[in-house]
């Protein structure tokens, strides 16, 4: 009854290719708001009985075949069940209309994927976590704070999107400029209301400009090239819904952030323009379970993709610690 019918590729269009330590699929499941989400499924070989199952999903505005597929292959080749989901909205997944982003909608994914996951005959269900990349690490640690099912939790180049939004970068925005984005914001909602069709904002600048600012080189990089670009990555073509941004504006998501008791790994690459945010939020996490990595050298989107880079090593530890060793 809650499952809506969602078309669903079955070729490997993924940015990555497939490995031979694991069977795929595609699979589906819907959150408390009925809608119907895709994930990829990757299961590792030859391994039987229960296994620790991973929830994985960002960048934000990525979708599954990119970087959140590749950590999730990544992690069943190291014997975990895990799953690469289109959030609410975007990708393969349901939801109308489409391109829209919401910091409580789309905490809630990370929830339904847990609900998913405790249901597979060979998943232990006291053993699940979560990963979020980008703006999904900061989700990630939002769904860790207010659903206790959740054991371990890794943000990887972590965006707080609430704290972009409404401050922009580095803080920048005082509330004066707040005021007027929102005026603008919500002058947009009428023009979309008179159109029936929403505005996009715009995925990654192409052509790139010649005075571009590193950060948005090093996105074009990604979501421009062979490298990451999809078809379905809304970075990589159209972005959001422009008034996307307002619901971020007015709720941060990381004010529980201190209440996580479950263990939590926080990795930043050291160069990243983003690395501001995932140093603020592991100042608010609290216990001996919580743990930050700063990737020497590494720039924000060296934790997409560069296999030589992401600390899977670690990453595999810190799940087999808190996933496997039942705490």
């Amino acid at each position: 009854m809650l499952d809506e019918k969602l078309m669903l590729t079955e070729n490997w269009d993924k940015t990555f290719p497939k490995s031979d330590k694991i069977n795929h699929r595609k699979v589906t499941f819907h959150n408390r708001y009925g809608i119907t989400l895709a994930a990829d499924l990757y299961e590792p070989k030859n391994i039987d009985g229960k296994l620790p199952a991973i929830a994985v999903c960002g960048p934000f505005g990525a979708v599954k075949e990119q970087s959140s597929g590749l950590y999730a292959q990544s992690l069943a080749e190291q014997g975990f069940l895990t799953i690469a989901f289109d959030p609410s909205f975007t990708g393969e997944s349901g939801g109308q209309p489409r391109y829209v982003a919401s910091p409580d909608i789309n905490t809630e994914d990370y929830s339904a994927a847990v609900d998913f996951l405790s249901v597979q005959k060979n998943v232990d269900p006291e053993r699940i976590g979560i990963l979020g990349i980008c703006g999904w690490g900061g989700m990630a640690l939002n769904a860790a704070a207010n659903d206790t099912r959740i054991k371990a939790t890794v943000s990887s180049t972590m965006y707080d999107m609430t704290r972009v939004n409404a401050r922009g970068y580095f803080d920048a925005m005082d509330a004066d400029a707040r005021y007027e984005l929102r005026k603008s914001l919500n002058a947009q909602r009428i023009e979309d209301y008179k159109n029936g069709s929403y505005q996009l904002g715009g995925g990654v600048v192409d052509p790139l400009p010649d005075d571009a600012p590193f950060f948005v080189k090093d996105y074009y990089d990604y979501y421009k090239t062979n490298r990451g670009y999809h078809e379905r990555s809304l970075n990589s073509n159209g972005g959001w819904n422009t008034t996307s941004a307002l619901s971020f504006m007015n709720m941060p998501i990381l004010a529980y952030a201190d209440e996580i008791r479950s263990a939590v790994l926080v990795i930043h690459g050291e160069k990243a323009h983003s690395c501001y945010f995932s140093k603020d939020a592991f100042k608010k996490l609290k216990g001996d379970n919580k743990e930050l990595m700063i990737i020497p050298g590494a720039v924000h989107t060296d934790l997409y993709d560069r296999t030589d880079i992401i600390p899977f090593e670690k990453i595999t530890e810190f799940f087999n610690a808190y996933l496997v060793t039942l705490r």
